[in-house]
Parts: structure tokens; sequence; C-alpha cells
């Protein structure tokens, strides 16, 4: 047989980067990347004034510290071959990362797109701990969190690990990111403890218009995070866009009929949080379900964890902005309603609506796993860190606010200043000089 009628097989089987879905992967990276500063306002908005600068570097500080330790390492433990459990060390430091193609992208682009999801997951944990954990161990928290429980689970579904060899579909993150997260964020507020105040006052956000501004920006950034995980230009992306747009729509019209009739009050943040959780829900889902099938999984997903955030603020657990029923319930349900919605037709396999019960199973099983293993680990890393390092801060620290004690800044100031900044007593708490006057606007 002649050569030439092959070469365009030949062709095909050889990876090649192709310049559209190259175009689209850098937006959507840049897109993602938005999302940790988006977070940031979302947070900074629910604390209470004092805490808003440490609430906000919380998330800011993940694109330093996570995204270093992510080129370094633990892309290489997430997406290198290895064993179907843990990656290898091939890519570590990032050789063998150039610009040659992973897939239809050059492979360094692949790297950075994946670095973002990193980072704002475990940003995503800090809402479980403000105004209370002390920074520097929740820095160091972040960076072994990485390594230990993200890289681990995010090659077990993505990398070529066991759970994606099992079938389990998870499109942009529902198990490896808000799974993930949410479990970790209720074993941190547990170990690390209750603020001070929980229970005793009103702990009231400071700025609601800097949550809806977060949220307008984490929903933008979303199209990038489920969008891009097409990894090209396709009609799988445009699937997995339009169900990022129309999900969250669902979900806010149930959330708001739930604040209606349980408080006569639909809120704002009531609002902010049902879009999130939108997004959260359809996450696992974006690339598998039709957009009919995408508004019933976000107008059901409201349910669950609208009233896991009622029976929370029962209870002495003091998961501060509900990190745990936003994204760890909201990430659960989405994962085990891509078992019940999921079509073939759409991508991916066909669930249990489609005639493919055994899907549902599968999708249960990822979603246990991811919950075992981050919960027992999360819980693990901060025992062995608080043997050495104390987790949270002083008491009187905590009452001046985590702005001052951690970072000697304030987010807002009264006249011709705030609090005056000098040598601190090793608990980051201020020490007056008795001669000059200290003013707070707290």
């Amino acid at each position: 047989m002649p050569l030439t009628p092959m070469l365009p097989l030949l062709q095909d089987a050889v990876p090649t980067v192709v310049p559209a879905d190259t175009a689209w992967m850098l937006m959507a990276t840049a897109l993602v990347l938005l999302m940790t500063p988006a977070l940031a306002f979302f947070y900074g908005g629910l604390v209470r004034s004092k805490n808003s600068l440490n609430t906000m570097m919380m998330s800011f500080v993940a694109l330093g510290a996570v995204g270093i330790v992510w080129a370094l390492l633990a892309y290489s433990l997430a997406f290198s071959d290895g064993t179907p459990w843990l990656g290898g060390l091939s890519n570590a430091l990032l050789v063998g990362v150039g610009t040659e193609a992973k897939g239809t992208i050059p492979h360094i682009l692949f790297m950075a797109y994946q670095g973002t999801f990193a980072i704002i997951t475990a940003a995503l944990i800090s809402g479980a701990v403000v105004e209370r954990m002390r920074f520097g161990p929740y820095v160091a928290f972040i960076v072994l969190w990485t390594l230990v429980v993200y890289a681990p689970v995010a090659h077990w579904v993505w990398g070529g690990g066991w759970l994606g060899k099992l079938g389990v579909l998870d499109f942009a993150g529902g198990t490896v990111v808000h799974i993930n997260a949410g479990v970790s964020a209720l074993v941190a507020a547990w170990v690390v403890g209750a603020r001070k105040d929980y229970g005793r006052q009103a702990i009231l956000p400071h700025s609601v218009p800097f949550v809806l501004l977060g949220t307008g920006l984490l929903w933008f950034g979303w199209f990038g995070f489920n969008g891009g995980s097409a990894l090209a230009a396709n009609g799988s992306a445009a699937t997995a866009f339009t169900n990022t747009f129309l999900a969250p729509m669902a979900t806010l019209l149930v959330w708001a009929l739930l604040d209606a009739l349980r408080s006569g009050h639909i809120t704002a943040v009531g609002g902010a949080t049902a879009i999130v959780i939108g997004l959260v829900a359809i996450t696992p889902a974006a690339g598998f379900v039709s957009p009919v099938g995408a508004i019933a999984l976000g107008g059901i997903a409201a349910l669950p964890s609208y009233f896991a955030i009622v029976f929370r603020a029962r209870t002495r657990l003091d998961d501060s902005l509900d990190v745990f029923a936003g994204h760890g319930i909201g990430g659960m349900s989405g994962a085990l309603l891509t078992g019940i919605f999921a079509q073939k037709v759409w991508g991916g396999t066909d669930g249990l609506l489609a005639g493919n019960p055994a899907q549902f199973g599968i999708q249960a099983i990822g979603a246990a796993s991811s919950f075992i293993y981050a919960g027992v680990m999360t819980f693990v890393l901060l025992k062995l860190m608080g043997a050495v390092v104390k987790l949270r801060a002083e008491s009187r620290a905590e009452g001046l606010g985590m702005d001052v004690t951690q970072h000697g800044e304030e987010a807002y100031t009264s006249g011709e200043g705030s609090i005056l900044v000098l040598p601190s007593t090793g608990e980051g708490v201020p020490v007056p000089k008795p001669t000059l006057a200290t003013h707070t606007a707290h």
C-alpha cells in the first residue's frame, strides 16, 4: 500500500498543538486565576471589618504558596505516570514540561491551567477557619495539604488513577475540588475550634457589596473553570459553558423561594451563596448533561445545601463561612446528580435516567473516597502541626482583630489613623507605647 494515504492517519496519532485550542485555554487559565481574588472578595465581605484583610490574604497567599509548590512538585504527583494512587517525580521541578503538545495545547499551558485549580481549592478551606487561625500555620497547612491531599485525589480522577479507570465522571472538579475542600474545611473548623465570640454575639458580614462583587467575579471566572476543562475550543466546551450559565440561575430561584417561605425575605447574601452553590454543583456534570439537565441539577442542588446551612447554624461547629455546606454538600450533590442526569450524547457516559443506574454507584464511590481520604488526612495534618506550633491566635489577638495582629494593617481607618502598630508580644498583639494614644475603629 502506498505510504501517502497513511499520512493523515499517522498525523492524527501524533499530538499536535492546535492554535484555536491554545488561545481558548490561555483565556480559560486567566479566568480561573481570577477566581482566587474573587474568592477573597466573597469571603472578605462575609467577615467583620477587623478581620477582612486577613481573610482576603488567606486567598491571595495561595497564589504564591500553592502556585509554587504546584509547579515544583505537586503537578508531577498529580499528572505524571505513577501508580493508581499517586503520580511519580518525572515532572518534578517542571522537568519535561515544555511547549510540546499535551493533547492539543502546550504542556506548560496544561500545567498552568491545572495549577489554578490547585490554588483556589486550597484557598476555599480558609473560609472555615477565618477570624482565628494564625497566618503562618495556615500557609504551611495549605502547602502540605496540596501535596498530601489535593495532588493524590487529582491523580485518582484526572491523572490516570484508580477513580478515573473506574469510570468516575468529574468534568471540572466536583470530587477533586469541592468535596476535597469542603470536607477538609469541616475538619479544620473542628480541630481549630470556634471563634471566641461564636454563639455569644451576632457575627455579621461587614460588606455585603464585597460579597456580591466576589460572586459576580467567581461566576465570570467559572466559565473558564468549567468550559476550559474540555481542554479545547469544541462542542464539549460550549456545553460546559452553557450549563455553567444555566445551573446557577436555577439554584438562585429555588434558594430565593426557600428564603421567602422560611423568613419572608430574599437576602443578598443568600442569593450570592445560591449562585456559588449552583456553580459548585454543575462543575462535575458540566460537560456531561444537557442544558435542561443542568437546570434541573441546579434547582435540586439548592435543597441539601440550604438545609445544611440552617442546621449548622444551630450547632457549636463554627464552619464560619459554611464551606462544607456550600462546597462539600454542593460537590457531593453535583457528583451524585451527575450519575443521574449524564447522557452519552452530551459526552461521557449515560447515567441513571438514560438507563445506566451503575453510574450512580460509581459516582457514589468517587464521592465517598474523596470524602474519607480528605477528612482523615486533613485531621492528621492539623494534629501533627498543632503538636509543633499554635494553630490559632490568642484570645486577645483575636479580639483586636486578625488584620492588625497578623499583618500590621487595617482595611479601614477612622480619622487620621487607627491602631498604632508597634513591636508585638510574640502573638502578633501590638504593645501600646504609654505616651501615645491608640485609636481603634472597632
